[in-house]
């Protein structure tokens, strides 16, 4: 988009500026829309979960925003005539079910012949134009929540490689399938200054935007970071996919004392997710209390990870 002029609309609250998860589009002095499209290819090997999780992976950054989804248009490329149809039966039953599961419709969607099949979701969600959460407020002394655990691009690549255990493959695919729809209900309820979901990027790419967006630095308490099982082990045997070192290089020259982190631990914070948590900043003082609700309320492994400051903008320093 380098060259392009940027939109220019009053009612445009949220576009391409800031690297934001979703546009938002004002309708009137209490709705606006938020409008999002992602698709992905296979991470898994069962269609119906490969479905479940690019759907929970578009519908996110509705949820991101701190919207509600409440349409979906499927974004489908398949190799028709060389792979049965049941296959994408499958595929689409799993995206229906997380749409559903949304308290979306399902509207319609297009399709593309394609040797290498794709699935997502373009989908459409409301907010009030005053409540819109972006990545470009965090304040300083702002703590930062992550909901999930890292490590589903490493272990994507360990279940296509089958050397995963049963246990670490289901909770790998679970997370990944969970909508972040209970985390946006929770933190809807405490003064957010800033979301983003972790997703391509990694935790440091998304972090960093949040960094640069909101002229401030932020500093990732490495050992507070929640990991998937298995993924160190995984990392140590070499399944880091091409994405994630891409990420550690773009970011390297804006991170402060990665020398101090294990490489191994570093390549899981750059590591590219597929439908991650949200990364939520708020005053610390509220940070307990939001902590604790995400636990009680089943989600479990959400935890503490960083801190914003006024100084360095646009920085990560590990601790």
């Amino acid at each position: 988009m380098d060259g392009l002029p940027l939109e220019k609309d009053p009612n445009l609250l949220v576009g391409r500026e800031t690297s934001d998860d979703a546009g938002v589009y004002r309708l009137s002095d209490d709705m606006a829309l938020v409008q999002t499209i992602d698709f992905i290819t296979p991470i898994v090997n069962d269609p119906y979960d490969f479905g479940r999780i690019a759907a929970a992976n578009s519908l996110s950054d509705v949820y991101a925003m701190g919207g509600r989804p409440v349409t979906a248009m499927n974004v489908v490329c398949f190799p028709v005539k060389s792979m049965d149809k049941a296959v994408l039966r499958e595929i689409l039953r799993g995206g229906l079910e997380k749409i559903h599961e949304a308290g979306a419709v399902l509207v319609g969607g297009h399709s593309v012949e394609d040797p290498e099949i794709k699935y997502g979701l373009s989908v459409t969600g409301v907010v009030h134009p005053d409540k819109v959460l972006t990545n470009a407020g965090v304040k300083p002394g702002d703590a930062l929540i992550l909901t999930k655990p890292l490590g589903t691009g490493v272990l994507a690549t360990a279940i296509k490689a089958r050397l995963i255990s049963g246990e670490a493959q289901r909770r790998a695919i679970e997370s990944m399938a969970a909508l972040n729809a209970q985390a946006a209900e929770i933190m809807a309820g405490y003064p957010v200054n800033a979301c983003t979901d972790v997703t391509g990027f990694g935790l440091l790419g998304h972090a960093l935007e949040m960094a640069a967006a909101s002229e401030v630095a932020i500093t990732i308490f490495v050992e507070n970071v929640p990991l998937l099982p298995e993924v160190i082990d995984s990392v140590q045997m070499g399944l880091v996919p091409a994405g994630s070192f891409s990420n550690r290089n773009f970011c390297a020259r804006r991170i402060r004392d990665s020398e101090l982190v294990d490489p191994m631990v570093l390549d899981v914070l750059a590591d590219a997710q597929t439908s991650g948590g949200l990364l939520i900043s708020l005053p610390e003082y509220q940070a307990s209390a939001l902590l604790d609700d995400l636990k009680a309320r089943g989600i479990p492994e959400a935890a503490v990870i960083g801190r914003a400051k006024n100084a360095d903008k646009g920085t990560l320093v590990l601790r």
